[in-house]
């Protein structure tokens, strides 16, 4: 019988749909062609990007020259301009601002097919460093309230380009996912005095069936009411509201994590087309007892439907204790 689970975060209803379970070999899907590279992300291209706001490099180098580790650009066509004033203002009963923000390409590594989950861990950290070091940047901008950083990957998930690359948008505004979270988790915290994401992980631990991997300081699982096929979180242990106030050691457990679960999804359906996206703190909650920053992978391995945008309902055909206990016993590609 179909399951109606509750998301403790955001109150959110999910349908487990167990009478239509499916398998991870029916998301198989062909290959889609490779147009290769190279392209204006490579080595050797810099000068087909903005120029840089942040580079790796090895040794002294001049800017927006080849030898870079992991380069950060602004976006060539952004969703938000960093030039201007908010100017917020009502127009009857609606209430309007200008498109201020900062949106930014994080170019992983230099090399065109070297895609996250296949980087070595200590490059997926410094990937996850340039997340860090940019948003403490923007901070200082007092008209952001937020940065939202996301990955896609392949067509199906929104990819306009194959060589591996993050985004980073800074905005005026909360993003809304992360204000329901906000309020959930300060609600919960308001009754029992404790982190909900921080029970989400003693539980996870304890019960150990949606668990993915774990290491000393990071836990992967598969969320109670995970919404997609094979959803997949990545939480530090220790409580942390803020992801540019993240420790070293954690990163570098966060990243290992963080690139083992990926290689699991490939190995597992192939190469699937997914979101990641960083949920952190707004700028100005401080270090939030109740909040706790983590990575959410959402494979996009079939479309919504009217229910799902219609009604708010997300219909998972794969129990989650089913899709951790695969990528539990799936070796990382």
């Amino acid at each position: 019988m179909p399951e109606l689970r509750k998301d403790p975060i955001l109150g959110r209803w999910v349908v487990i749909a167990t009478e239509r379970v499916r398998r991870p070999g029916d998301f198989a899907r062909p290959p889609s062609a490779r147009r290769g590279g190279p392209c204006a992300f490579c080595a050797g291209h810099e000068f087909e990007t903005p120029p840089e706001v942040l580079a790796y490099r090895d040794g002294p180098a001049r800017p927006d020259a080849p030898g870079w580790r992991v380069r950060v650009v602004p976006s060539k066509f952004p969703a938000l301009r960093v030039e201007g004033d908010l100017e917020r203002r009502g127009e009857g009963i609606y209430d309007v601002m200008n498109g201020i923000g900062a949106h930014e390409v994080v170019i992983e590594s230099p090399e065109h097919d070297r895609e996250l989950g296949r980087l070595p861990v200590a490059a997926v950290e410094e990937v996850l460093r340039a997340y860090r070091d940019r948003i403490a940047d923007l901070k200082r901008d007092d008209r952001f309230r937020a940065v939202l950083v996301f990955r896609n990957r392949g067509v199906e998930a929104g990819a306009t380009l194959e060589h591996p690359h993050s985004q980073l948008v800074a905005t005026p505004v909360v993003p809304l996912v992360v204000a329901d979270e906000l309020h959930h988790s300060r609600a919960y915290h308001d009754y029992r005095e404790r982190c909900l994401f921080c029970d989400i992980l003693r539980q996870e631990t304890e019960d150990g069936t949606r668990i993915v991997v774990e290491s000393e300081r990071a836990v992967a699982f598969v969320p109670f009411a995970a919404r997609l096929p094979f959803e997949t979180w990545v939480l530090p242990r220790r409580h942390a509201a803020a992801f540019e106030q993240s420790r070293d050691d954690d990163l570098r457990d966060v990243a290992a994590t963080l690139r083992t679960v990926l290689g699991k999804l490939d190995r597992t359906l192939a190469d699937p087309p997914y979101n990641l996206v960083l949920h952190s703190a707004p700028f100005g909650v401080g270090e939030s007892p109740s909040y706790h920053w983590h990575f959410e992978i959402l494979p996009r391995l079939s479309g919504l439907a009217a229910f799902e945008l219609g009604g708010g309902f997300y219909v998972n055909p794969v129990p989650p204790e089913d899709a951790g206990r695969v990528l539990r016993g799936t070796a990382p590609s």
